[in-house]
């Protein structure tokens, strides 16, 4: 498990190098980019099981006796809405280095979740009409949490994570320049684990 200052640090500067990735993209585009670049943006559904720490013995938010030792770790799931932005180079017609980008956000036993995750790998592709895609990405995942009670801001703390992704789905061209993703499915992995108590 990374410490904080680490992990924001590198959380910082895989931000940074996806910043200059786009930007190194856009301006070596030749004037066919639409042959090259491909931008989505859209909505994002997530099932995250996060795992919580049970500190007493009847659950999350009940006290821990003294001889109780360290609290187990539950999985939980929760259900988690937000919006997911990406964007492929292609070197090929059919290969490309894809960058994604997530936010995603809900709530467990009171308490506000937030999950980003930045992203980066390979994604093959059929320039069709219909395009299935499928990728195989890296990068990082942050997850924080945290809960006004007793009438203050109460927070539970954040972690990072390595992060993988596999994944894919179809795209629909509807007019040039223009296509519609019809969906889009991807396993996450990470090693997040929260202390929600």
């Amino acid at each position: 498990m990374l410490s904080n200052s680490s992990s924001n640090s590198l959380f910082l500067s895989l931000w940074k190098l996806l910043v200059l990735t786009l930007f190194l993209s856009g301006t070596t585009t030749s004037c066919k980019a639409q042959d090259k670049v491909e931008l989505y943006g859209g909505y994002s559904y997530f099932r995250a099981s996060i795992e919580v720490a049970q500190t007493g013995p009847l659950g999350p938010g009940t006290p821990c006796p003294p001889n109780c030792g360290t609290p187990p770790h539950v999985a939980q799931n929760a259900n988690l809405n937000g919006w997911e932005l990406s964007g492929q180079y292609k070197f090929v017609p059919f290969l490309g280095a894809a960058v994604d980008l997530g936010g995603n956000y809900g709530s467990l036993h009171g308490a506000s979740v937030r999950e980003h995750t930045f992203l980066f790998g390979p994604q093959v592709s059929l320039p069709r009409k219909f395009s299935p895609f499928a990728h195989a990405l890296i990068g990082v995942a942050k997850e924080s949490q945290d809960a006004f009670l007793g009438g203050g801001f109460n927070s539970f703390g954040s972690d990072s994570s390595l992060a993988t992704s596999v994944g894919g789905g179809i795209d629909i061209k509807l007019v040039p320049f223009v296509r519609l993703r019809l969906f889009q499915i991807d396993y996450l992995r990470t090693q997040l684990r929260m202390l929600l108590r």
